[in-house]
């Protein structure tokens, strides 16, 4: 088996997927290749791995590409700052409690749905017991899911005291509670909070 067996190729929306001149050769819904575009659910077998090929459902996931940080991308440090911070209005243990959880936490549903800018219409499901939301060096929130309900806490900005703010008011440096029907407007986006 080669060190280096195929690599992939992003340019703009396509993938392409290219043959290092591996021993065993690189396959694609079992066919040997060279180059190939790929397209959603090709099968890639690597030796006596096969990988499928899955693109994005691209009108919701680019909203989530955008605004919704991923775990391995969470300023981890920051968001336990700001539950510490928040300890004053909600208890230090339930908070870091939410923080570490599995998203099992029985509590209502709630969503998010975009009110403004290129991805108005789109909706978010907090399904998670912590989702990061906005853009790492613009503005960054995060929402936990407790038994109490929901709760937005700020993490970062890149301005001092530049906070998220709730129907027209800055959240400041302690979590607050969500309310249904609530307006979050996080690095330059309007979304409606609800719950039910």
């Amino acid at each position: 088996m080669s060190g280096h067996h195929s690599l992939i190729i992003n340019i703009l929306n396509d993938s392409f997927l290219e043959d290092l001149n591996s021993t065993n050769g690189t396959y694609v819904n079992g066919k040997l290749i060279k180059k190939h575009a790929m397209q959603h659910g090709d099968v890639v077998t690597v030796g006596h791995h096969q990988l499928r090929f899955v693109e994005d459902d691209e009108a919701q996931d680019e909203f989530e590409k955008t605004m919704v940080i991923q775990p391995s991308s969470r300023p981890v440090g920051k968001i336990q700052a700001a539950a510490a911070k928040a300890a004053s209005n909600i208890s230090a243990s339930g908070m870091r409690r939410s923080l570490q959880a599995d998203g099992k936490v029985a509590v209502a549903k709630a969503k998010l749905q975009v009110l403004s800018g290129a991805f108005a219409g789109r909706e978010l499901e907090l399904s998670k017991a912590l989702t990061t939301l906005g853009r790492p060096g613009v503005q960054v929130a995060a929402i936990t899911r407790r038994q109490e309900g929901f709760f937005i806490v700020h993490v970062e900005s890149e301005k001092e005291n530049d906070y998220p703010l709730i129907n027209g008011t800055a959240i400041g440096a302690q979590a607050k509670k969500l309310n249904d029907n609530d307006v979050i407007q996080l690095a330059g986006v309007k979304m409606g909070f609800f719950a039910g």
